[in-house]
């Protein structure tokens, strides 16, 4: 009788730890070093507190391999829905069709994953549109009548598919102020073939990336832009004009702008309000963000994941092109945020305190 009750004792612990183990919703995201990241995870924890589905957050520290082996603990704690925001688009595709082959659902995550059917949804920012903001800031801040303005553009990484649609949508609104003659590139022979060319190839959009990628890295950035002002011209400086993709790469680009003897004036673009860089547009050592209210884009990606997960089907508004099939998205929207707007829009809203910045 002792070794049944025992045993009995045994199985009601077992059983135990696996319930509390188990997983409804399982969340990979890129990297908890970069503050975007530490956001978005912030803002996924905020969301749960009141559900009634188990989650757990996982980061893949910039590493696919990492990354899968995320998925596979998630998998193997039952996860029904798995939501990856992907380091590389093209590699996670093999990660995705193991969620699927386990029967979970897989939403992408601000990032498309690319070359895989195994993509169910794709919460996201409209990245087209956020590059066109950038663009749009950049135009908008020419002097009327001008010429040759010197434009310095940067990228994100190859590797991720958001690179190309930002810079797709920044080209958009650049490349006829470039054909008149606005704009003068400066630092890409790439860009400068195909400135008289609307809409580029994805080849032709990888052969610039490739010149000008910062792979969405801080050192690189900086190393990348003072490699570029070493090589240009006393002409090609002055009041210049500069695409910068996303916050942490605009600080670092603004730093070297900002230190060269040479450089009078510079309007710089970014993305994601980072606190620093928030800090930076007070401070007038950065002009811009793109505001992507990720309160807004996790909350997206729960409410998917939640109507998955009760039998629903999400209603989308686009789709996105994989590269294999057109992935159904949900598009949340995107605000622009400068010196003269950033209390409005990032502290009324109680996104960030006041106490959070020195004004």
């Amino acid at each position: 009788m002792k070794k049944f009750w025992l045993l009995g004792i045994l199985s009601v612990l077992l059983l135990s730890a696996v319930l509390n183990f188990a997983v409804d919703v399982g969340i990979v995201l890129p990297t908890n070093v970069e503050p975007r990241w530490i956001q978005d995870e912030t803002r996924f924890k905020e969301l749960l507190k009141n559900t009634k589905y188990s989650v757990e957050i996982l980061f893949s520290q910039g590493s696919p391999a990492k990354e899968r082996e995320n998925v596979e603990a998630l998998l193997s704690k039952g996860a029904k829905v798995i939501i990856i925001c992907p380091h590389d688009a093209v590699a996670a595709a093999a990660t995705a069709e193991l969620a699927k082959k386990s029967g979970a659902y897989v939403i992408s995550y601000d990032r498309l994953i690319m070359n895989t059917s195994a993509v169910d949804y794709y919460v996201t920012f409209d990245s087209v549109e956020v590059g066109r903001a950038m663009g749009r800031f950049l135009v908008q801040n020419v002097k009327s009548g001008t010429k040759n303005n010197p434009l310095y553009l940067y990228a994100g990484a190859l590797s991720d598919n958001n690179s190309f649609l930002f810079f797709q949508g920044a080209w958009e609104i650049l490349q006829p102020e470039i054909a008149k003659g606005t704009f003068r590139i400066i630092n890409s022979s790439e860009a400068e073939k195909v400135k008289n060319k609307k809409d580029l190839t994805r080849d032709e959009m990888a052969r610039i990336i490739g010149q000008v990628t910062t792979n969405w890295d801080f050192n690189v950035a900086k190393k990348k832009a003072e490699d570029d002002l070493t090589r240009a011209k006393a002409t090609d400086k002055g009041t210049v004009y500069i695409l910068a993709p996303n916050d942490g790469t605009a600080r670092a680009i603004a730093d070297a702008f900002r230190t060269d003897k040479d450089v009078k004036a510079y309007y710089i673009t970014g993305q994601d309000a980072e606190k620093a860089s928030v800090q930076y547009i007070i401070d007038g050592k950065q002009s811009m963000t793109v505001f992507k209210d990720t309160r807004v884009l996790a909350g997206d990606a729960i409410k998917v994941a939640q109507l998955l997960l009760e039998g629903k089907k999400p209603t989308t508004t686009a789709t996105y092109d994989n590269g294999k099939i057109k992935v159904p998205a949900i598009q949340s929207e995107i605000q622009v945020v400068t010196k003269d707007n950033v209390k409005k829009i990032l502290i009324d809203s109680g996104y960030y305190k006041s106490s959070d910045f020195k004004w």
